[in-house]
């Protein structure tokens, strides 16, 4: 089976969801649901971009600075890493998941190991 990540984009600047309970219990749902299905590898939330550290190359020295790697206005907030047979079934674990959240989730395969 195909890996796939799915990511969970988040508003910086939103207002707090109306429910955040509820919605942590409808992740929570999909959570057990993936993982009863066998289709789970791991998941989780991220804190928010600003708490961020971006290490790149500069010349011959490696540079830490904080913050995000890109500004902008929605950043990964958490992700999940799922086994699916093909992209239609990740997708369709991708729709429960946007559901639960209510926010987007993007879908990508990662690569086939040579």
């Amino acid at each position: 089976m195909k890996q796939y990540l799915l990511s969970v984009y988040h508003p910086e600047d939103a207002a707090p969801p109306a429910d955040p309970e509820q919605i942590m219990r409808d992740v929570d749902a999909v959570n057990s649901e993936l993982q009863a299905a066998g289709a789970w590898v791991f998941g989780g939330g991220l804190f928010p971009s600003s708490t961020a550290t971006v290490v790149r190359l500069s010349g011959d020295n490696v540079l830490a600075t904080d913050g995000p790697f890109i500004e902008g206005k929605e950043h990964i907030g958490g992700i999940w890493v799922i086994k699916a047979p093909d992209l239609d079934v990740a997708l369709d674990w991708a729709r429960k998941a946007a559901r639960a959240c209510r926010i987007p989730v993007e879908v990508r395969p990662f690569q086939e190991e040579v």
